[in-house]
């Protein structure tokens, strides 16, 4: 009686026991955690989240999107003409009217600034250079009042997404022009006609 129950206590028993219960646990199945962090199982560039740039600014971006931060003029002359004014470009060509109508809102500025000193001058020769440099700003006060008109209708056609498409015959003006030319509503045929018959009036 003795040897049968101190068998039944033997520490190698005891031992074997574990081992073969550790080796069905390493077996089964293992349950995912829903509140557990899924990233190494989800392809990256279905995450919406953009990581730095090593040694740059800028945030990076998968390759083949369309997010219009990342979209560079190289980029935007090597896609097909089926993207053709696609949201990507359209954004890319918006914020290119925005910086554009900044920079001629401070130059307008500049301008009516200068205007307004209206300084008196003795001398006739800097009086006649006064005068001269007071007509240039106002003809530059109305070449920017003229773009800037330019600019906001880009704009208009951008919301309607009619931007990029001649406003007279429908046609595509195409990349090449817009990046010339933000502004432009017609195409380069159209432009030509407009400019040669405007020589022949002329």
């Amino acid at each position: 009686m003795a040897d049968r129950t101190a068998s039944a206590f033997d520490p190698s028993h005891a031992v074997a026991a574990t081992g073969v219960a550790a080796a069905r646990s390493s077996r089964a199945p293992t349950a995912i955690d829903p509140g557990a962090d899924l990233f190494p199982f989800v392809v990256p560039c279905m995450i919406k989240k953009r990581t730095s740039v090593p040694g740059g600014s800028k945030p990076a971006t998968c390759p083949g999107s369309d997010d219009a931060g990342g979209l560079t003029e190289a980029r935007l002359r090597k896609m097909p003409e089926s993207a053709y004014m696609n949201d990507a470009q359209l954004a890319f060509f918006r914020s290119r009217l925005v910086e554009m109508r900044q920079e001629v809102l401070l130059r307008e500025v500049d301008a009516r600034q200068r205007l307004n000193q209206n300084q008196v001058h003795a001398d006739p020769a800097d009086r006649a250079t006064a005068e001269e440099e007071y007509f240039l700003d106002m003809r530059l006060r109305e070449r920017e009042s003229r773009l800037l008109h330019k600019i906001d209708e880009a704009l208009q056609r951008i919301r309607s997404k009619e931007y990029g498409y001649c406003t007279q015959t429908g046609e595509p003006i195409g990349i090449a022009r817009l990046l010339v030319r933000p502004t432009a509503s017609v195409c380069i045929d159209v432009k030509d006609r407009e400019e040669r018959q405007a020589h022949v009036r002329g």
